[in-house]
């Protein structure tokens, strides 16, 4: 693009001196005036041909730049640490850098070339203008200072001013997608006016500041749209006069003109500065993306017979400063059942998070069958590692492909067996179509949407299953069932089950018992339930009995 770009500027560059030479041989009837025109002629169309070959690989340049800029970021960004990337950026922030910013900064390349090639033919008729006639050159240079001036005042005023309209594009994108989120919240407290207002906040920010941003560059371009043509004049003006002296010819001053209006065309910069200074915005957006720390991974293996024992040493994981996991270690052999207590904000989460990891503890490590978990090679841990979540997000076209999904598709018999053991078989065959329904067209209630975050687990199941609160949803009956199904039909291994029920933690080989980040007690429920802070652990939920 940037060779295209830079020959048709030199055809262009060419044109005015073939043509002035050419006129001047047609004047004196010359015999070598045809060979002249037709090199005119050949120019022209091939600085036809040259800018309509810009104007096609600019729009694939563009579209090539944009799309492996979102590549790259979506790519960083899914091998970031979920919480890096949720701590940093909002949902309708995220989705703004890789649109509508990701899109802008990938023309930025095409435009830096189009840019160059922008500013030679303007160089070159100068240079050619001080060949052909100095005082010519001179008029046209005395009024470069002021267009100097006009483009740096617009570089400097319109960069802040694109940046501003983005963030606040990105506010608004963000608290429509908190909307959109909460619909049946929102319509349920009536509030949908006050909503509608709340996203529309920073609609009049972001209206000053698209006006502003098009008011600096209509000024910038009104500007230079009039200086421009007065050096043009005032070029025809000094080259009329030194025509009627002699001291230039017809084929000359038809050169000069020509050059003296390439010349002129220094004005476009503008316009070009413009388009870089907003890519430039966008890509600083987008380029935090790239910023992200990304997990590193090892190449090790998980022992062939390992039967999934699970530790956990001097674990200490901090957020926003305030250490959430302290100090904790702990231990459960392979084959077991462990089960995840404590108060709403003792760290139970962030536990089953660094067990399968999810994320890494800054301080300490974790092991699975003696390996530590950061050198593992990726694949092959989370084929060993599966998880299940209290709000299970579903991917696939259908409901079979939602429960398929992972590392390695699931094969259907067994994506059918694990609907079974998580009780989810029954309601996905009375869907229209069963396992082949659409997702889209598959009413699931939050016990139902469980259910199925559960079977998936279930179908990838490996020697570590964890469970993070992942059958809240369902009544007690269908816990039992699932429970025992889990213990029974899925592939044996150690189950780490984050737990509010006290069902679930009597059920359990060991339980984990987390208070205010730390372990304060691994041991057997029974054992556990003599102490009244234990029991109270469990009395807001449903003060049963052992």
């Amino acid at each position: 693009m940037l060779l295209c770009s830079l020959g048709a500027a030199l055809a262009a560059l060419a044109e005015p001196a073939v043509l002035g030479r050419s006129l001047d041989l047609l004047l004196a009837g010359s015999a070598g005036a045809p060979r002249w025109v037709g090199l005119c002629a050949a120019l022209i169309a091939a600085e036809v041909v040259l800018d309509a070959l810009v104007a096609l690989l600019t729009g694939t340049t563009n579209a090539r730049s944009t799309a492996w800029l979102r590549r790259r970021a979506l790519t960083r960004l899914l091998a970031a640490p979920p919480h890096h990337a949720a701590d940093r950026f909002a949902p309708g922030d995220l989705a703004t850098r890789l649109t509508a910013n990701a899109t802008e900064a990938g023309t930025a390349p095409a435009t830096a070339a189009g840019a160059l090639a922008t500013v030679l033919p303007p160089l070159g008729a100068l240079v050619a203008l001080l060949v052909i006639d100095p005082w010519t050159a001179a008029a046209f240079l005395a009024g470069l200072p002021l267009l100097a001036l006009l483009l740096r005042a617009f570089a400097r005023s319109s960069s802040g001013t694109v940046t501003r309209y983005q963030r606040a594009q990105s506010a608004m994108a963000d608290r429509l997608v908190e909307a959109l989120a909460g619909a049946r919240t929102i319509a349920a407290a009536g509030t949908a006016a006050r909503e509608r207002r709340r996203v529309l906040a920073t609609l009049p920010e972001l209206a000053a500041e698209g006006r502003t941003m098009w008011q600096v560059y209509g000024r910038a371009v009104a500007r230079s749209g009039v200086l421009m043509p007065l050096l043009v004049c005032v070029v025809l003006a000094v080259g009329g006069a030194r025509l009627a002296s002699g001291a230039l010819g017809i084929g000359e001053l038809v050169a000069a003109s020509r050059y003296a209006a390439l010349a002129a065309g220094v004005g476009a910069v503008a316009s070009a500065l413009g388009a870089l200074v907003r890519g430039r915005a966008a890509a600083r957006r987008t380029g935090e993306l790239l910023a992200l720390p990304r997990v590193a991974h090892g190449r090790e293996a998980l022992p062939a017979d390992g039967t999934g024992t699970l530790e956990l040493r001097g674990v200490t994981v901090v957020r926003d400063g305030v250490a959430v996991l302290r100090g904790v270690d702990l231990r459960v052999p392979g084959g077991a059942t462990a089960a995840v207590v404590g108060r709403s904000g003792a760290g139970k989460s962030l536990l089953a998070a660094v067990a399968g990891r999810l994320t890494d503890p800054d301080e300490g490590y974790v092991l699975l069958d003696g390996v530590r978990l950061d050198r593992v090679e990726p694949r092959r841990l989370r084929r060993e590692v599966g998880y299940a979540f209290s709000r299970p997000a579903l991917f696939g076209t259908t409901v079979g492909e939602a429960v398929a999904f992972g590392a390695d598709p699931a094969p259907a018999d067994a994506v059918r067996s694990a609907a079974r053991a998580a009780g989810a078989d029954g309601f996905v065959e009375r869907l229209p179509r069963g396992y082949d329904t659409p997702l889209a067209d598959a009413p699931l209630s939050g016990g139902e949407l469980q259910r199925l975050g559960l079977a998936r687990a279930f179908a990838h199941a490996g020697r570590l299953l964890i469970l993070d609160d992942a059958m809240s949803g369902l009544d007690t009956v269908t816990q039992r069932q699932v429970e025992r199904a889990l213990a029974e039909e899925v592939r044996p291994g150690t189950r780490l089950v984050v737990a509010h029920r006290l069902s679930s933690a009597a059920g359990a080989d060991l339980v984990v018992w987390l208070d205010e980040g730390r372990v304060r007690a691994v041991g057997a429920h029974r054992a556990l339930w003599r102490d009244p802070a234990y029991r109270a652990v469990f009395a807001a939920a449903d003060g049963a009995a052992p």
